[in-house]
């Protein structure tokens, strides 16, 4: 069975799931190959509170799902893997500094994906209702 619920270091438990996408500036293609695979490894890598559930990078633009600790904000951590990932790739491959002044458009967009259905309420609510029946038998 797929995970719906992730729960975080301070036991908030949250199913904050995103389409994100944002462009490389002037729309200019520049994410082929070996940058676009080393694009891919630096936004793992810079994920921090953030879940990469799928993630496709094309030659102008970058396309991910991600799940989000809400304490976080996918705002933050949007901004944290945009500058993450433009800090190394332009270290690592300085011809991109003569091809555009910045690697990505300060733009982006978001959006919030997959409304809990009634059913899955329901079940998250029964599972909370068990596992406190448990713990009152226990002590």
């Amino acid at each position: 069975m797929k995970k719906k619920y992730t729960t975080n270091k301070n036991s908030i438990v949250y199913a904050c799931r995103y389409l994100v996408a944002f462009c490389v500036k002037y729309k200019r293609k520049l994410l082929t190959e070996d940058v676009a695979e080393r694009l891919s490894e630096l936004i793992n890598e810079s994920a921090e509170d953030t879940d990469i559930v799928e993630l496709n990078v094309y030659p102008d633009h970058v396309e991910m799902l991600i799940d989000v600790d809400p304490q976080s904000g996918v705002n933050k951590a949007v901004k944290r893997i945009k500058a993450h990932t433009a800090r190394v790739l332009r270290k690592e491959y300085p011809d991109l500094m003569k091809k555009v002044p910045t690697l990505w458009t300060e733009s982006y967009f978001i959006s919030a994906v997959g409304n809990p259905s009634r059913a899955d309420i329901e079940e998250y609510i029964d599972m909370q209702k068990n596992s406190q029946r448990q713990k009152d038998k226990m002590g």
